[in-house]
């Protein structure tokens, strides 16, 4: 059999330490910051990321260089035979597309999948992928797997302020002005390829509220056949936003009971710098079992 890498980048939330544990090679993602460019989880911690933001920092994403992807994947093409890279979603960035693009330079060695995911839906990907890994499945075989299941995960997140969204122009000013005013919580929904809008909700407890509610209506519709065969788990994440994401966890598994509510992460910098800190989200995905 040939020996297969699992690669993938730090929008999947998977650390580095997560990474050598799980033989998992991941690629930090560059975030610029008032002209400064950092590189995530190299020289910035979310810690760090979420002072700069709070203190008015103008932050923006990037995507790894064509230079940066060709020699990470070159060194280990050095010890492996085949590369299953999982970029974050097409429909997020183009770094799937420019990985797509790079990959047809290395003589069918390394497959880049499009699984639309990114976050700890992202993650549970690539824990997928490892499992089937050691199942001995090509990685062509995976790559054909996380494509096919890839519409399996959805994720609702509850915005705390309207000031990230206003900024990145996805509301209006006079919208975030009345939003901050009668404490207006903002739901957004990836189901996919995009991050859309979903609801509003008026107050923290309404909005937790609604995003379980949108949930348990998604896990007994779309997801019911995955739950039946206990192929569905549960996510917790959050922006600078533990302790209540530690009690929304310790909830969820009352809500919940059937469906094991496995993780419990921060989401990525690159969801992060659009919605700003204190948000709080609930996410689903099918598993490998």
């Amino acid at each position: 059999m040939k020996k297969v890498a699992i690669t993938t980048d730090s929008n999947s939330g998977i650390t580095f330490e997560e990474s050598r544990k799980t033989d998992v090679f991941v690629l930090p993602m560059p975030i610029l910051i008032d002209g400064t460019l950092f590189f995530e989880g190299i020289n910035l911690s979310q810690t760090e990321f979420y002072q700069k933001l709070s203190a008015g920092a103008d932050v923006s994403t990037s995507q790894p260089s064509p230079g940066e992807l060709i020699e990470f994947w070159t060194e280990i093409l050095k010890e492996y035979d085949e590369i299953v890279h999982i970029p974050m979603s097409s429909g997020l960035s183009q770094s799937c597309a420019t990985a797509t693009m790079l990959a047809k330079e290395f003589d069918n060695k390394v497959f880049v999948v499009d699984n639309r995911r990114i976050s700890v839906t992202m993650k549970q990907s690539v824990y997928d992928a490892c499992a089937l890994r050691k199942r001995e499945l090509s990685a062509a075989e995976i790559k054909e797997y996380l494509e096919k299941t890839a519409n399996d995960s959805s994720i609702y997140i509850a915005v705390d302020t309207m000031k990230y969204l206003k900024k990145g122009g996805r509301v209006t000013p006079a919208a975030a002005a009345i939003g901050s005013i009668l404490k207006i919580k903002p739901i957004l929904q990836i189901h996919g390829a995009k991050l859309d809008k979903y609801a509003l909700a008026r107050g923290n407890l309404k909005a937790k509220e609604v995003i379980k509610q949108a949930m348990a209506r998604d896990l007994s519709t779309v997801f019911s056949a995955f739950v039946q065969k206990g192929e569905m788990a549960l996510y917790v994440a959050h922006t600078d936003n533990e302790e209540q994401a530690l009690a929304f966890q310790t909830e969820l598994k009352k809500d919940f009971p059937d469906i094991p509510v496995t993780l419990c992460d921060p989401l990525s910098l690159s969801v992060s710098c659009h919605i700003g800190p204190g948000a709080l989200a609930l996410a689903c995905a099918r598993t490998v079992k």
